[in-house]
């Protein structure tokens, strides 16, 4: 019998699959599915709803859909593009993930995980389109591979790590709200500067 989580493992597992989902979605349900499947993460009772993610035909779709996402991601500007097509997709993705943790038994709880499951993940996502479209102004295509495999890292290896010890769920989930939102300030930064130069030139043009 798998130990009872506490209300903070629970809260930050839910925190960290929603934002994890913001990133790679298709990832977050492959892994999930697998490490399910094969029993390498040994998830309580209280996740048993994810078993789902184990079904062959699931894991199969989001095989291909990591598949896509993978290779779409490290082009520029068609990464904004499925950025742009996912704005949607992702935080309903998120909010599902995150309404499978909470206590099915607790409706209200379910409510709440739902709605702020999918804020989660569409700030995560937003942060994550943000950051790539400034890395997409530049002229060469290597900073933006870097930046989506360190993504792809990083959404396995901290899914792995809140799975495995949800004792700590809560800071990786306190952590990927810290570089989310300092990605979001980032990107705001950057498009008042494009602005602000935009207006500059504007009012150097020589009047006719």
């Amino acid at each position: 019998m798998a130990e009872h989580l506490s209300t903070m493992e629970i809260l930050g597992l839910a925190g960290s699959i929603s934002l994890l989902a913001g990133w790679r979605l298709y990832l977050c349900i492959l892994a999930t599915g697998i490490a399910m499947r094969f029993g390498v993460l040994p998830l309580p009772d209280h996740l048993q709803s994810l078993q789902i993610l184990a079904s062959p035909w699931v894991m199969g779709v989001a095989g291909v859909a990591t598949l896509a996402e993978f290779f779409a991601d490290k082009v520029a500007w068609i990464d904004s593009a499925w950025d742009a097509v996912h704005t949607f997709i992702r935080p309903i993705g998120g909010a599902l993930l995150t309404l499978a943790v909470v206590d099915p038994s607790d409706p209200a709880t379910q409510v709440i995980a739902f709605i702020l499951g999918g804020g989660a993940t569409l700030l995560a996502h937003g942060g994550k389109a943000g950051a790539r479209a400034v890395v997409n102004t530049s002229p060469e295509p290597f900073s933006n591979v870097a930046v989506s495999t360190v993504e792809d890292v990083a959404t396995g290896g901290l899914l792995f790590v809140a799975y495995q010890y949800p004792e700590i769920a809560a800071v990786v989930a306190l952590a990927l709200l810290a570089v989310v939102v300092a990605l979001l300030l980032m990107a705001r930064r950057f498009i008042r500067a494009l602005f602000g130069r935009g207006r500059r030139s504007g009012e150097e043009l020589p009047e006719n």
